[in-house]
């Protein structure tokens, strides 16, 4: 990129929150919703880094934006410049909002530009799936919509991306208490029956039909999940019963959100109060309920 003639480069990146798993999903399925982290990334003479938002700022060194940053000349075999990062971010951390990736994918595609895209959106999804280990944060981080991802037999990753119905209403109830993922991942169990791995391949398939019909009543069966979820109940007390309320109170969708404790509900403007209010009584006082709308993929202009 051309340096800007009153000064050096500069980059304005948002990048969307993102709900994964979605029941059956794990690590496959996941859709955007429309709360951004902001980074705005200046070639720079120095590195520096300056944080202001959700939880307590990471180290200047340790942050996982300019780590993505990093990762993409590295990818390119370039040795990367200096850049002076400036990050807002409204995502709760430890929540199952993707915050991690949100902040992966902002450092990937900031670089990407910064290099005349040499990556592309795809590879700028390749790699922050790689650096983040799982896709389904970052496929809809990149493109936006509700996501599915894939490996490839050659072990690439597939991605492709649908648009939300209008009509869906997403809820998310997000509790005072964190849960980092490698607790939540350490909970899981090796390995699944047939009958479970057979049960989950069918609904996760029924949530592509969901979102490509806009149907929603098919998310009651969709949102089911017998692989994850169950093993995480312990750490997210109430867990059960928040889901059989939610569904009791019109949820077409009731789940935990990536690896919680978020959990997210999916309704329509009929039981979206009744759904609000059970999720504002399990938060309790001093958790939230959110409710974006469905979001686009990343953005990177010139500021």
């Amino acid at each position: 990129m051309n340096d800007a003639p009153d000064g050096p480069p500069r980059l304005l990146v948002t990048v969307p929150a993102t709900s994964a798993n979605l029941g059956p999903g794990f690590d496959t399925l996941g859709l955007a919703v429309d709360l951004r982290l902001t980074v705005r990334a200046t070639l720079a003479g120095d590195d520096a880094f300056a944080y202001a938002g959700e939880g307590p700022p990471p180290s200047r060194e340790g942050n996982l934006v300019h780590r993505g940053f990093a990762a993409a000349y590295a990818a390119v075999g370039r040795q990367p410049p200096a850049v002076a990062l400036e990050v807002e971010n409204p995502v709760p951390l430890a929540r199952g909002l993707g915050s991690s990736s949100a902040a992966l994918v902002a450092g990937v595609a900031a670089a990407d530009a910064a290099l005349g895209g040499e990556l592309g959106r795809d590879g700028v999804f390749r790699l922050a799936a790689e650096l983040e280990g799982h896709p389904d944060n970052v496929g809809p981080a990149v493109y936006g919509g509700f996501v599915v991802a894939a490996r490839g037999e050659d072990g690439a990753l597939v991605a492709r991306s649908f648009p939300v119905p209008a009509d869906w209403r997403l809820l998310f109830g997000v509790p005072s208490f964190a849960l980092p993922t490698s607790a939540a991942r350490a909970a899981l169990p090796g390995s699944c029956s047939l009958a479970d791995a057979s049960l989950t391949a069918s609904r996760t398939a029924l949530w592509v039909a969901a979102v490509a019909t806009g149907d929603r009543s098919l998310l009651r069966t969709a949102s089911l999940d017998v692989i994850h979820q169950p093993h995480r109940a312990a750490l997210v007390p109430g867990l059960d019963g928040l889901l059989a309320d939610l569904r009791a109170a019109g949820a077409d969708a009731a789940y935990l959100s990536g690896a919680g404790p978020t959990v997210g509900a999916i309704t329509g403007d009929e039981s979206a109060d009744a759904c609000r209010e059970v999720l504002a009584a399990w938060v309790g006082a001093e958790g939230r309920v959110l409710e974006p709308g469905p979001a686009t993929g990343y953005a990177v202009t010139r500021c």
